[in-house]
């Protein structure tokens, strides 16, 4: 029998921007908890929450202050286990957000570390500087250097992040026991699993000068080392080991074979990845360096990580991406469709993120002084340093900011969308009054509708479920693949593009975007089709 996160579509929730219940402008877990009747008829199984603990909400929650409460801004803890318990009597289990590659700067451990307050002193990575200068030249994932000095402690502490977010020191037992602890923590509150944040990133083998070349200059010496690895290892074996749940790692810049082994049962690590490589058909390795869109390179990535890995994390969109429809479609509802049917067929645990449901496009600002990230603001300096004048910057906001998956979930088309009865803490796409949950659930034939009826399709499906995938063929804005399973198969036929395409298909589908008529080997603009076999 599978285990039971091969068998579900996951649904991720990013609580600030989910649903308000007492109309502050910020979502929360009780607005969450009267979702879930909404939740559970898309027909997913798991729900991912993107952090509520406390936090002073530098980076939007993932700088955690206190891995053990929950930041009042959502709730309390007691809302926190009604939404276990409710999410758990409808069969919709929740993830957690993990967070330990850093804290936050306000978490009771940095503040007794930066005192040197036993047993806390080395509980970060504290560095004497070279005079006046950083211990070395390695920069931050949020532009700049990746080091800050604090004149309590009068040394330099590594963030990889933001300056708030320092890095936990894993070389120190008491730290590692401190973690396991915050894991066992959640686990017998009820939480079945973890979406594990940048987790490949734990272990720094060095803190030597980087290659001086790159975006991330150090990266060498702390992405997917050894003592990743054994960490990893000693989490499964220690902890998750005693509890029903899965791992999903956020792991930056991994190879396939990287993957492979972290996901091998046989060493006992994580149950999943996310990879990044198709992520990267619109732009040279990090968003911020933008190329023109290939539909082909998509593509290729895809059918590279299916044939190359038994399972995969299979996602277009998440809190850290554009929006799918805007970046690889036409911000149709036609495109919407069509991407999430590749979505749900392909072999793995797909995840979908809130909003994608209902084709939500990125968002309309007009100006930086909509932007909240503080990604986006701290990238402004290097996008200046490359050249580029404020017009441009906001022009690559608009196109790759975190706030475009961010803005408000589109309820109704009401005033601020139906998600607050207050001032949002960011701006409401203003397409809310044709995009939204309440239109669409009206309509037959709406972006909301078709995920409703294909995820059906997917629950009921064996083959979709847990069939070989093989590649039949592609073109340059089509592809078709096959998922089989024993003497049965399903064919699944999508059209990348606003034009038809020609391509060899026959017979009648079961599920088609433009309607289940006779296929006559041509495919309408944005069309995807399914085509059963026994």
């Amino acid at each position: 029998m599978e285990k039971w996160w091969k068998e579900q579509a996951v649904y991720q929730i990013y609580p600030m921007s989910y649903c308000d219940s007492n109309g502050d402008g910020m979502g929360d877990i009780p607005g969450i908890i009267s979702k879930l009747p909404y939740i559970k008829s898309l027909g997913v199984g798991i729900l991912w929450l993107s952090p509520v603990y406390r936090s002073p909400g530098e980076d939007n929650g993932y700088d955690i202050s206190d891995y053990c409460d929950i930041d009042p801004k959502f709730g309390t803890l007691s809302d926190m286990d009604e939404l276990i318990q409710k999410a758990n009597a409808l069969g919709l289990r929740i993830v957690m957000d993990l967070v330990i590659n850093h804290t936050s700067d306000q978490h009771e451990w940095f503040q007794k570390s930066r005192r040197r307050e036993a047993p806390y002193e080395d509980f970060y990575i504290w560095r004497d500087g070279n005079g006046k200068r950083p211990p070395n030249n390695w920069t931050s994932f949020f532009g700049g250097r990746a080091w800050a000095f604090d004149e309590v402690r009068g040394q330099w502490y590594l963030h990889l992040f933001a300056k708030g977010q320092p890095d936990l020191n894993y070389r120190n037992p008491a730290v590692i026991d401190a973690v396991e602890r915050v894991m066992d923590f959640w686990l017998a509150r009820g939480v079945s699993g973890f979406r594990c944040d940048v987790i490949n990133l734990l272990w720094k083998d060095s803190l030597k000068n980087g290659f001086p070349k790159g975006a991330l200059v150090g990266s060498e010496y702390y992405i997917g080392r050894p003592g990743c690895h054994e960490l990893l290892q000693r989490f499964r074996r220690e902890v998750l080991s005693r509890y029903d749940c899965f791992t999903v790692g956020e792991t930056v810049l991994v190879s396939t074979k990287k993957a492979r082994e972290l996901t091998d049962p046989n060493r006992g690590e994580l149950d999943m990845v996310f990879s990044f490589e198709h992520m990267n058909a619109d732009c040279f390795l990090v968003k911020w360096l933008p190329r023109k869109f290939k539909t082909q390179r998509l593509f290729r990535s895809l059918i590279k990580w299916q044939k190359k890995l038994p399972w995969n994390a299979v996602y277009l969109e998440n809190h850290d991406q554009p929006r799918s429809v805007s970046r690889f479609g036409d911000d149709s509802p036609a495109s919407a469709k069509a991407m999430l049917t590749l979505l749900l067929t392909l072999r793995g645990t797909p995840f979908v993120y809130q909003g994608e449901e209902l084709g939500m496009t990125n968002f309309d600002f007009t100006s930086m002084d909509d932007i909240q990230d503080v990604e986006s603001k701290n990238m402004v300096p290097t996008l200046k340093k490359l050249g580029l004048n404020d017009r441009r910057i906001f022009e690559r906001m608009r196109k790759a900011s975190r706030d475009n998956a961010r803005t408000p979930m589109q309820w109704t088309p009401g005033p601020e969308g139906g998600f607050t009865t207050g001032t949002p803490w960011i701006k409401v796409n203003g397409n809310h009054v044709t995009i939204n949950a309440e239109t669409e659930e009206q309509d037959p034939d709406s972006v909301l509708n078709w995920f409703r009826t294909l995820m059906a399709y997917r629950n009921g499906s064996d083959v979709l479920k847990q069939g070989r995938f093989r590649l039949i063929s592609r073109e340059k804005d089509w592809i078709k693949i096959e998922r089989r399973l024993g003497d049965e198969r399903v064919i699944v036929a999508v059209n990348w593009s606003p034009k038809p395409v020609k391509l060899p298909l026959v017979g009648y589908p079961v599920l088609s975007t433009h309607g289940t008529q006779k296929l006559d080997c041509q495919l309408q603009p944005w069309e995807a089709v399914l085509i059963e076999e026994k």
